[in-house]
């Protein structure tokens, strides 16, 4: 999948809060910590969100683990 030239909403979202911690805390923030910021959403929805970003090009993952995002853009 190519990188999207116009991202939803809650992507834009989730890549905001992304970038912000680990700007403040040198490390990404977990699937819980995303659901919380990003609203009212389970671990799993965020997993599958996540997967999409990926998906797209706009961050990776090593392996699946919790704090494995790094963003690519």
């Amino acid at each position: 999948m190519t990188r999207p030239d116009v991202l939803f909403a809650r992507q834009e979202v989730i890549l905001r809060t992304i970038r912000d911690w680990i700007a403040g805390t040198g490390e990404s923030p977990s699937f819980r910590q995303i659901g919380e910021r990003v609203g009212p959403s389970s671990t799993s929805s965020v997993a599958y969100r996540l997967g999409r970003l990926e998906a797209c090009g706009l961050i990776s993952r090593t392996g699946h683990r919790r704090r494995s995002c790094r963003l690519s853009i």
